[in-house]
C-alpha cells in the first residue's frame, strides 16, 4: 500500500505530465489515444425513417443508453420492452438522498442519513458544455440545469510535504507560478534570446503581453505590489474609511512552487472536458434518469436480472429472474436486442455471440472509482473560508474535495464530496474497507485540509463502484492497444444483438458517450431492419 503522500502513475497522472511538459494539444492527442477525449459528435435528434415492419426490440438496461434506445425506437414504430436490474431507472445516473439504502457486494448495507434537500451523485456529477446530446435531451425532457463550478480560485491545493502541509489557495499558486514564468520569459525576451523565434516588432508586443498576463511591474518583475495583488488577492484587502488602504500579499517563491509540485493540479482547469461552462441538473443528477423514465417508464420491467441471452435466425430470447425473488425463471422475446449491460456484468452472462465480440466483452476492465459524501452541521467552507463551489485537490488518498454548486450562503447543514478517487491504488484501498471505515478515513484525511471536519461532521455515505452489484466498476477502462484489437468488434451487430453504453464509445465514463453509442447502435440496427 502506498504512503499518503505517494501516488502511482495512473493514466490521468500521465496526462497531467504530458500537459505540463508538452502543452494542451499534445495532451488532447494523448487523451484521444487513451479514450478520454470528450468532444461530442452530436448533430441533433436522429430520424429513424422507413418501414419497421412491426419489429420488436428488447433493450437490456434502463440506464441512459438503454432509455435513449427505448425512446427513439418506440418513436420510430418499434415494439419495445426494457429489462432493468434495479428497482429504479438511470443506472449509474444515480443520486443518493436521505433515507435511500443500497447493499454492496459482500452484503454491507448503507442508508443515507442526509438532511432533506441534500444529496450525493455517486456516478456522473457534471455535464460539459460540449456534451451536446446530454444537453439536448435535458432540453427535450424538461430537465432544469444550473452551473456546476469546476474552477474556484479560492479553493485549495494541498501537498502533504509542501508548505508544512498547509493548503494553498488555487489563486495564489496559479497567479504566482504564472507571474514567475512570465518574468523569466520577459528577461529572455529582453536579452534578445528569442530573436530566431520572435521578430523585433513582435518582441515588444510579447513583452506587453507578458506584463499583462503575468502581473509584472514596469521593470518586468513579479513581486509583492498592488499589480500582483489584483490577481492573487491581498494581505489586507481594500476597505472603507480610515485605514482602508490595501496591502499586497507576498508571492510564493518560484522554487517553493516547483518543489511543492502543486502546479501539476493547475492543468485540471485547462482540460477541454472541464472548461466552463459546466452544468448539473437542479436537485440531483438522477433528474435526467427520472425524466427519461417519465417518457418510457411504461416499457421498463424493474428488478429483472438477466441470466442468459440467446439468439437464432428468428429472434432473441432473454432469460431473467426477479432480482428480489429469483426462484422463478422468466423469458422475454423480441426480433432484436440492444444490450447496454456493463461489460463487467455481461462477461459473466451466457450469451450467444461470435468469438470476436465475446473476446471484446471479456477484454475491458472497469475503473475502481470511489466517492464519499459527507454531511456537516454547517457550510463551514463558505462561512469560514469563502469557498463557494469548486474543487480542492490534494495528494492525500481522498484526492479531491468538491463543494456544492447550489444552496449558496444558506444556513444549516451541507454536504461535501469528501473523496473522489477515480482509479489506482488509493481507489482499491478505499474499496477494501467497510463503508463506515471509508467514511471515517475520509473525515480523518479531510481534516488535514479543513480542521473544521472533526467538530462539524455528522454522517456520510461511501460508494465503491467495484462493489456496486449492477456494474462491478465505474466505467470501461480502455487502453489504446485494447481499442485497436477489440473496439470495432464490440460495436458490430452480431446477428440480432448490438451493444451500447459508455463502454462502446470514445467518451468512456461520461453520459455523452452512453447516449452517442446508443444513437449509433440503433441507427445501424434500424438500417438493417429496413433493408431486411
Amino acid at each position: 500500500m502506498q504512503n499518503e503522500g505517494e501516488t502511482g502513475l495512473s493514466r490521468r497522472d500521465l496526462l497531467s505530465l504530458v500537459g505540463t511538459v508538452a502543452g494542451s494539444a499534445a495532451m488532447y492527442q494523448a487523451m484521444t489515444s487513451l479514450g478520454f477525449a470528450s468532444e461530442s459528435t452530436y448533430n441533433g435528434p436522429i430520424k429513424l425513417e422507413g418501414d419497421t415492419k412491426g419489429a420488436s426490440v428488447l433493450v437490456l438496461g434502463a440506464g441512459l443508453a438503454g432509455m435513449t434506445a427505448a425512446l427513439e425506437l418506440r418513436a420510430a414504430g418499434y415494439k419495445v420492452q426494457v429489462l432493468e436490474f434495479n428497482s429504479r431507472p438511470g443506472g449509474r445516473n444515480w443520486t443518493l438522498r436521505g433515507g435511500d439504502s443500497f447493499t454492496e457486494l459482500g452484503g454491507a448495507t448503507q442508508t443515507c442519513g442526509f438532511e432533506d434537500g441534500l444529496y450525493l451523485n455517486p456516478g456522473p456529477w457534471r455535464i460539459p458544455y460540449h456534451h451536446r446530446a446530454v444537453l439536448d435531451y435535458c432540453k427535450r425532457l424538461g430537465v432544469t440545469l444550473e452551473p456546476f463550478i469546476q474552477l474556484n480560485h479560492n479553493a485549495l491545493l494541498h501537498g502533504s510535504n509542501a508548505f508544512d502541509g498547509k493548503p494553498q489557495r488555487i489563486r495564489d499558486i496559479k497567479t504566482d507560478f504564472q507571474g514567475h514564468v512570465s518574468e523569466l520569459l520577459a528577461k529572455v525576451t529582453q536579452q534578445s534570446k528569442l530573436d530566431e523565434a520572435v521578430s523585433v516588432e513582435d518582441r515588444e508586443i510579447l513583452l506587453q503581453a507578458l506584463r499583462s498576463w503575468g502581473a509584472l511591474d514596469q521593470n518586468y518583475a513579479y513581486k509583492a505590489n498592488l499589480i500582483s495583488a489584483d490577481y492573487r488577492g491581498y494581505a489586507k484587502p481594500p476597505g472603507g474609511g480610515l485605514g482602508a488602504a490595501p496591502i499586497a500579499g507576498e508571492p510564493v517563491k518560484l522554487s517553493d512552487i516547483l518543489q511543492s509540485r502543486l502546479w501539476r493540479y493547475l492543468q485540471s482547469f485547462a482540460l477541454h472536458q472541464f472548461q466552463a461552462t459546466m452544468f448539473q441538473p437542479t436537485g440531483g443528477m438522477d433528474m435526467i434518469g427520472k425524466a427519461f423514465a417519465r417518457e418510457v417508464g411504461d416499457l421498463i420491467q424493474y428488478d429483472a436480472k438477466v441470466t442468459r441471452i440467446q439468439q437464432n435466425d428468428g429472434g432473441v430470447t432473454v432469460s431473467y429472474v426477479n432480482a428480489k425473488t429469483p426462484a422463478t425463471p422468466q423469458l422475454a422475446q423480441a426480433d432484436w436486442c440492444v444490450c447496454t449491460i456493463p461489460l463487467s456484468i455481461l462477461s459473466q452472462i451466457q450469451i450467444d455471440i461470435g468469438p470476436r465480440m465475446k473476446a471484446a466483452i471479456d477484454a475491458v476492465p472497469y475503473a475502481s472509482s470511489v466517492k464519499i459524501g459527507l454531511q456537516f452541521k454547517r457550510r463551514f467552507w463558505e462561512e469560514d473560508e469563502a469557498i463557494y463551489g469548486g474543487i480542492s485537490y490534494t495528494d492525500l488518498p481522498i484526492r479531491q474535495i468538491s463543494y456544492p454548486s447550489s444552496g449558496f450562503n444558506r444556513s444549516g447543514r451541507g454536504v461535501l464530496l469528501g473523496a473522489y478517487v477515480f482509479e489506482g491504488a488509493n481507489a482499491y484501498e478505499f474499496t477494501s474497507m467497510a463503508p463506515a471505515d471509508r467514511v471515517a478515513r475520509a473525515v480523518d484525511l479531510g481534516a488535514r485540509i479543513h480542521p473544521q471536519y472533526r467538530a462539524e461532521f455528522e454522517n456520510g455515505i461511501a460508494v465503491a463502484w467495484h462493489r456496486v452489484p449492477f456494474t462491478l466498476g465505474c466505467a470501461g477502462s480502455w487502453t489504446e492497444k485494447m481499442r485497436d484489437e477489440h473496439y470495432d468488434n464490440l460495436c458490430q451487430i452480431d446477428g440480432r444483438i448490438v451493444l451500447a453504453g459508455e463502454h462502446a464509445s470514445y467518451i468512456p465514463a461520461w453520459q455523452e458517450g452512453a447516449i452517442l453509442s446508443s444513437l449509433n447502435a440503433i441507427t445501424r440496427l434500424h438500417e438493417r431492419v429496413v433493408r431486411t
